[in-house]
């Protein structure tokens, strides 16, 4: 019998982009029943129920140290996620993750004395503020600085997942990852949501985004990852915030300024000249990786 045909590597890092901005929109449908505490609790937790399924991670043996990094993963997760599902309350899908991907940007040309590295964090900074200083007075400053705030914690997140997936494998590192999130985010999100986070549909619709944001594009990457190298994987990452402003236009008729379409491009190139690396320089990416992991060159 003969095996289906494995689409290429590409093709699914594509397909998990699209999944985990899919994924936003629905979560942005969900904020007015369950706000954006409650969305952020259904995601973590229900994705965590699934990851640790499968995973199964194994904590027994571990060191204090061990336990302390996984547990500075999952708080950075959560932080992540929350304060990007708080900014997504206040300005559009394509605006929040643009602003968002500056942290992962920052980690990937922290240090670094490359004088063409400062040309990508001038455009970098350039598209943020295109993004900023609208004049036309709707820019939402409370849901920028959440969104700074998220690619902070996005950069603390990249850095800490490097350190939790020397103690567990990628999978199980994630899964302690969410479980811990979630139970960080539990008070918030139940004080939030009250006792509609309990409706079937608001269930449904939270385990749609834990699906769409967690269980598939994590599957996709993975299975991309084992034959990409790290700096293609990189570049086809750098058009989430593109694939961010489609999503909005799709789903929730967020429609963009030409301004805020050349503010998402500068970060765009900025993001893709910051991961490029030369091809006797790259390594192909270990297979037990964590995805958000090959971010950082």
């Amino acid at each position: 019998m003969r095996r289906a045909p494995t689409p290429p590597a590409p093709v699914l890092v594509l397909g998990a982009v699209a999944s985990v901005q899919t994924g936003a929109a629905v979560a942005t449908r969900l904020f007015p029943d369950a706000g954006p505490a409650g969305t952020v609790l259904l995601r973590l937790g229900l994705s965590a129920l699934l990851l640790l399924a499968v995973a199964r991670p194994r904590l027994r043996g571990r060191s204090r140290a061990d336990v302390g990094w996984l547990i500075g993963y999952g708080v950075a997760l959560a932080a992540m996620n929350a304060s990007f599902y708080e900014a997504l309350s206040r300005i559009p899908l394509g605006v929040a993750v643009t602003i968002e991907f500056v942290g992962p940007l920052a980690v990937a040309v922290w240090g670094s004395r490359r004088p063409l590295d400062f040309l990508w964090v001038a455009l970098a900074a350039a598209g943020v503020v295109l993004l900023t200083t609208g004049s036309d007075g709707r820019v939402d400053l409370l849901g920028v600085l959440l969104a700074l705030t998220a690619g902070a914690c996005w950069a603390a997140y990249i850095l800490l997942a490097q350190r939790a997936g020397r103690v567990l494998p990628g999978a199980s590192a994630l899964a302690v990852g969410l479980a811990v999130g979630a139970v960080v985010v539990a008070p918030f999100g139940l004080v939030s949501a009250g006792t509609r986070l309990w409706h079937v549909d608001v269930l449904a619709r939270g385990a749609a985004v834990a699906v769409l944001s967690s269980a598939i594009p994590y599957t996709l990457e993975l299975f991309a990852l084992r034959r990409m190298r790290a700096h293609v994987f990189g570049v086809l990452m750098s058009l989430e915030p593109a694939m961010a402003a489609l999503s909005g236009l799709l789903f929730l008729d967020q429609h963009l300024h030409v301004r805020e379409w050349v503010a998402v491009g500068c970060v765009m190139v900025a993001s893709v000249g910051a991961t490029r690396r030369a091809p006797d320089q790259d390594l192909p990416v270990e297979p037990g990786a964590t995805p958000t992991e090959v971010l950082v060159p």
